[in-house]
């Protein structure tokens, strides 16, 4: 795949064009279905959920509103999350969020006939019970942009993909220390799912001030 340095401003305007191209027209027919669905894929050091604001944002200037949601809200419960142990990686990668409440509460009302009401989180992490935030509508011309590591690979209904690559070094290098004990699960995910072979834009960020971008294939 070649790669080309790009800004982060160049970028944004990019996914956006694409994201456009892809979608429904503005105005479009309140009817389900033809809600546009973007995977943002990057581990929490990529910085996935401030690259999905960018593009929410610059949508919503081209008259096209957007909703971004991060998988950090829907985490499953502690006692399922942490069965093995606060710090196995493999539970990280398998146990930790909660795929099937994606299908159903953020994915299933963007269908054809759906409510279109999707919601923003389930799960507090910190307080470990629901949040019981209300749902948001998506209007039909609307774009849902779904952010958080690990989103390749489950099927997910995506119109378009963009996975941030850190390298190994840049990784560890740029994870608190903390979170150090969850690098595996990033391998793991790179040897089983292959992203920067199946997303659809790649963005290099080893160095978040100079990131470059390809496209697979």
């Amino acid at each position: 795949m070649r790669v080309e340095p790009i800004t982060w401003e160049r970028l944004t305007e990019a996914v956006t064009d694409r994201a456009l191209a892809a979608g429904p027209p503005t105005g479009a027919a309140e009817a389900g279905g033809s809600r546009l669905r973007i995977g943002i894929d990057g581990a929490p050091a990529a910085g996935a959920g401030e690259f999905a604001t960018r593009v929410e944002q610059a949508l919503r200037l081209r008259g096209r509103p957007g909703l971004a949601v991060g998988t950090g809200g829907f985490l499953r419960p502690a006692s399922l999350r942490y069965e093995y142990g606060r710090e196995d990686p493999d539970a990280y990668y398998d146990d930790w969020f909660d795929a099937g409440a994606l299908w159903r509460e953020v994915f299933g009302p963007l269908e054809e006939g759906g409510t279109g009401r999707v919601l923003p989180d389930l799960w507090d992490p910190v307080t470990d019970r629901a949040t019981r935030s209300p749902a948001v509508r998506v209007p039909g011309d609307g774009v849902l942009l779904l952010y958080g590591p690990f989103l390749l690979g489950h099927g997910f209904p995506f119109d378009l993909t963009v996975h941030l690559r850190l390298s190994p070094a840049a990784l560890r290098r740029r994870t608190p220390r903390a979170e150090q004990w969850t690098l595996p699960a990033f391998g793991r995910y790179e040897e089983e799912v292959g992203p920067e072979r199946t997303a659809d834009i790649v963005v290099r960020a080893d160095d978040p001030r100079h990131p470059a971008w390809g496209v697979p294939g």
